[in-house]
């Protein structure tokens, strides 16, 4: 059975190199931009250069990473960014925008597309969906058994990916809007505040309630090679060299474990795992469908090895008792007991009282200097050992600076006709033919010519390419004199360099120059336009808002009640099925799909043609049926060349992106596209939807962060939703979206009682400001 591929984080050059040191097949890096990993050191242009030369050189891969979602006014700077990773011959990008996808397939074809977990696909149709669009990896959500991930890997063309170790997010990876909410900082745009990790009080009793343990799946490789996963995937770009060395060891060591002593290099490897700092391990739902143990509200949410509580302080020094071996040349994190991130350093001195010391044993009462203030009662964790991996980051960047340019594989076909030999190299794509005159020749005595030729071209020295083939069936016996043939080969491989790298070159500033002039343009903001209104809600039975004059249309959940009760409501909305839209849930396993297209098929039958998609599974679920599509804010529409996706998959409608600030959502109405752009004016924010039980949280009362902010927690068909009390709305800014060129508006009144909607769609109709309310990043701005 073929064995999967390991691939490893690399968000510094340390962590590059320990990988390759270690055994990974390939590694995942970002660059300065597009990386949802943006606080990583992350890379230049011109060290990606040298890193995928370096790689090559090893047969090792690099994807990068553009697994953020774009701005409009990023998209030039995007295709910048795609230009040159085509030039240098990336592996592969992995992207969350579709916009970044359809770029690629339309503009830079060379580069091979990875779906990110952010995209959220989790069954079967998503993966088929994103295979016709031309993907050939896709990542999947980490919410699966094992068992749905083999279902998903049989039904798939394209490979399967998964995450196998590292830190858990307690939303679906995409759908988290809990940073952003908090401070316009994304973890869709690279910037998350991971609020998930502070403390909360739930009645009173405080935890780490949205903080999830580490994933750690040594024991199911068996499991995951036997399903025939292509990509067995390691999480931390923000992780030192250390973890990445520690964990990519551990795993190599079991992947080529004969399966005779395969349970012996686990346990060597769970030993190996102990190095990485990480937090208490669990399979997740990778072993289980309703694991316990995903997280621990009692367990402090910050990675590392728990040291102890500070003690005491005296001007920049803290004490506390260390659990643990602690060295001069560690790096600690002080996570602080309050609402706010943990700030780590590096440990330059040591105190045994007033005794410095290079190092002290575990249950010593030790002393260090800190360059952040902290307080008694915070929490200091061990990061990383001074016995880290061994390179310093100034010997990494001397070492890329040795490597010289990527080669290229070339495959040569010889022939001589008469007095002449023709070459023809096959090279990037391209077909390059050159002559040469070899004058009479006399008869050789081996008949192995492909042999001779071979060794004498195989020899491509500091030249950009290296020989993946030579043939030359029909090549007749003949002596080339050795300084003939040497000759040849110089010549030829120098002009094939200028030829065939010219026209790479020469190919990404074309495909650059096609990709910015198809760019969107804008138009002019029409004058006043037919205001239009759709209103969400969860009850088939709330139809009858249908009735006020005002509202055009209404968004229901196509949900297990919903159809229960169709038949009871078709009657009285007979005449009205155009102003219903069906909304199918962004989650739905590949257990559910069965039942929503049934519920899609008996939908159809009453009548009902209008369904909104929240994600790109649901093309595939629609496929080829007689429906008007529009698109949830959940499939990220962020952009022009986003909306042109869904446009092309036949969506007549996208309501934009619910993190977006008033700029971008003001280049994107100006945006010159058919697809209608709705307006999200009212809702509750999912800042958190997970399939991980909150433990001992119910939805009676609120979880209060330290700073008084309540979260509402509520469960449905096995998903908890984590919601602030203050609900997002912009009915105080309709006038300036009227001038933005906004016409048409989604008011998500699901989470309301009925007797708040009238104070509410009042609100909108006047124009005015709901007290309590947040415009989330509309006048903020999206970092």
């Amino acid at each position: 059975m073929k064995k999967p591929e390991l691939l490893s984080p690399a968000g510094s050059l340390e962590a590059f190199f320990a990988a390759m040191e270690k055994g990974a097949d390939a590694v995942y890096a970002g660059l300065h931009d597009f990386s949802a990993r943006a606080k990583a050191k992350n890379f230049s242009l011109a060290q990606m250069e040298r890193m995928l030369a370096y790689a090559h050189g090893q047969e090792r891969k690099i994807y990068v990473t553009i697994n953020t979602l774009i701005k409009e006014n990023e998209l030039p700077q995007l295709v910048d960014q795609l230009a040159a990773l085509e030039g240098m011959r990336v592996d592969g990008v992995i992207l969350q925008d579709m916009a970044t996808a359809r770029l690629i397939r339309e503009y830079f074809p060379g580069i091979p597309l990875h779906a990110s977990t952010q995209m959220t696909i989790h069954n079967s149709l998503g993966v088929k969906q994103l295979e016709e669009l031309g993907f050939e990896r896709v990542v999947l959500a980490r919410e699966l058994h094992i068992d749905e991930i083999k279902a998903i890997v049989a039904a798939s063309r394209a490979e399967i990916e998964c995450f196998i170790h590292g830190a858990l997010c307690f939303s679906f990876s995409g759908q988290c809007y809990f940073s952003s909410f908090l401070g316009g900082h994304s973890g869709n745009r690279g910037r998350c505040a991971q609020p998930c990790r502070r403390q909360y009080t739930y009645r009173g009793k405080e935890g780490y309630y949205f903080s999830t343990n580490d994933f750690s799946s040594i024991d199911m490789i068996p499991q995951l090679i036997e399903a025939k996963v292509a990509s067995l995937k390691i999480e931390g770009r923000m992780k030192s060299a250390e973890y990445v060395a520690s964990v990519v060891g551990a795993y190599r060591l079991v992947l080529d474990a004969p399966e005779g002593k395969r349970s012996e290099a686990v346990s060597e490897a769970k030993e190996l795992l102990k190095l990485s700092f990480g937090r208490v391990p669990t399979k997740g739902f990778l072993a289980s469908h309703t694991p316990t143990d995903i997280a621990t509200p009692s367990l402090k949410g910050a990675t590392g090895r728990f040291l102890g509580t500070i003690k005491s302080l005296n001007g920049n020094r803290i004490t506390f008792e260390t659990k643990d071996r602690l060295h001069v040349g560690d790096r600690v994190r002080v996570q602080p007991k309050s609402d706010m991130a943990g700030r780590a350093f590096t440990i330059k001195e040591l105190y045994l009282g007033k005794q410095q010391v290079k190092g002290a044993k575990e249950k010593s009462l030790v002393t260090t200097s800190s360059p952040f203030p902290f307080k008694v009662g915070d929490s200091v964790f061990k990061v990383s050992s001074e016995t880290a991996f061994t390179m310093s980051e100034n010997a990494c960047a001397k070492k890329l600076d040795t490597v010289k340019g990527d080669k290229l594989h070339c495959a040569l076909s010889l022939a001589l006709t008469g007095e002449t030999m023709r070459i023809t190299a096959q090279v990037a794509g391209k077909e390059l033919c050159r002559e040469f005159h070899l004058g009479l020749l006399e008869p050789a005595r081996t008949t192995d010519m492909e042999s001779v030729l071979a060794a004498q071209f195989g020899r491509t020295g500091d030249t950009p390419f290296i020989l993946s083939a030579l043939n030359s069936p029909d090549f007749p016996a003949v002596l080339i004199p050795i300084a003939k043939l040497k000759e040849i080969r110089r010549e030829f491989y120098r002009w094939l360099g200028d030829k065939a790298l010219g026209e790479i070159k020469e190919r990404s500033r074309e495909h650059r120059k096609s990709a910015l002039a198809a760019l969107v343009g804008s138009r002019p903001v029409k004058g006043p336009q037919r205001e239009e209104l759709a209103v969400r809600l969860e009850h088939l039975r709330d139809y009858h808002l249908l009735h006020q004059e005002s509202i055009d249309s209404i968004i229901l959940p196509v949900s297990k009640a919903n159809m229960h009760q169709i038949t009871l409501f078709v009657r009285k909305l007979k005449g009205r099925e155009q102003q219903v839209i069906w909304h199918l849930p962004f989650i739905i396993f590949e257990a559910e799909i069965p039942f929503f297209r049934e519920a899609v098929s008996v939908l159809m039958h009453y009548g009902f043609r209008r369904f909104e998609a929240a994600n790109l599974s649901h093309f595939g679920l629609l496929k080829g049926l007689d429906v008007e599509l529009s698109t949830d804010y959940r499939l990220f529409s962020l952009n022009s060349q986003a909306l042109l996706c869904w446009q092309e998959l036949g969506a007549t409608a996208a309501t934009l992106y619910i993190e977006d600030d008033s700029d971008n959502m003001t280049a994107l109405l100006a945006a010159d596209l058919p697809i209608k752009r709705r307006i999200m004016a009212y809702s509750a924010v999912p800042a958190i939807t997970t399939k991980i039980r909150i433990k001992d949280v119910r939805s009676d009362v609120p979880v209060l962060s330290d700073r008084g902010e309540g979260y509402r927690i509520t469960t449905r068909d096995g998903l908890t939703v984590v919601t602030p009390n203050a609900m997002f709305s912009l009915t105080a800014f309709k006038g300036r979206l009227k001038e933005m060129g906004g016409a048409s508006y989604v008011m998500d009144l699901s989470q309301l009682q009925p007797d708040e909607w009238g104070r509410v769609l009042g609100a909108f109709s006047r124009g005015t400001a709901l007290p309590g309310t947040s415009e989330f990043n509309f006048t903020m701005g999206l970092v």
